[in-house]
């Protein structure tokens, strides 16, 4: 991993036919608690925690850590919770949602100079906004969360977003949770996308661990080129 960007850690549960959602009004649960318990160490040995601006919208996640969790980051000399981070193009972001209304963690949102300064106004001084100038680039977004100390990152989605790191090759390690159901919906949203990757026949992703937990297996792959 270059010293100029953080280690990347791609995190999703997907359906067996590739899918992180369905179609209706609710979300579709895939794993349980045991995954969701991982997932937590997961979120407290990273500095920060990214999802598009899709997933805010849809999804209105919390992205943060468990008490008991929280309480050790801070016994360590670390802040409780780690940084919440989106990217956005037009800057519609609502301000109501948990991203920035949940918990004390800092938040980062990283939008081009179109939308930068009228999101900024509307967010009121509670969040960070970056202008990254005629668009959002994700070299340069890595380069500047590593300038402001985050050593480790979580990217939690959507699809779109897990596309854009997976295609820039800018992922370092992928957290697959696969559940036992299909959703068969061809206009639900998908873990990738088409893409150009750099995992192929000719050169495979290296399989560092499977779990089982509860009903559901965790397929983690190693994507650097030494395999680290």
């Amino acid at each position: 991993m270059p010293d100029s960007r953080p280690y990347v850690i791609l995190s999703a549960a997907m359906s067996v036919d590739g899918f992180l959602d369905d179609t209706s009004d609710d979300r579709l649960i895939l794993s349980g608690p045991a995954d969701l318990d991982r997932v937590d160490a997961v979120r407290a040995e990273c500095d920060a925690i990214l999802v598009g601006a899709g997933t805010v919208r849809a999804d209105d996640p919390r992205l943060v850590v468990g008490a008991v969790r929280a309480e050790h980051r801070t016994a360590e000399g670390r802040p409780a919770q780690p940084v919440k981070v989106t990217l956005t193009g037009s800057g519609d972001l609502p301000p109501e949602s948990r991203f920035f209304t949940f918990g004390p963690a800092s938040k980062l949102v990283y939008a081009p100079s179109g939308a930068a300064a009228a999101l900024a106004d509307r967010l009121h001084g509670s969040t960070t906004v970056i202008d990254t100038g005629a668009s959002v680039e994700l070299p340069a977004l890595l380069a500047d969360l590593a300038d402001r100390g985050i050593g480790r990152l979580l990217v939690e989605g959507g699809g779109e977003v897990h596309t854009a790191f997976l295609t820039a090759g800018l992922a370092d390690e992928l957290q697959l949770v696969v559940a036992p159901l299909f959703v068969g919906a061809e206009s639900a949203p998908r873990f990738a996308g088409p893409g150009r990757y750099r995992w192929d026949a000719e050169h495979r992703m290296r399989l560092a661990e499977v779990r089982q937990l509860d009903d559901v297996v965790l397929l983690r792959y190693l994507l650097g080129d030494d395999g680290d």
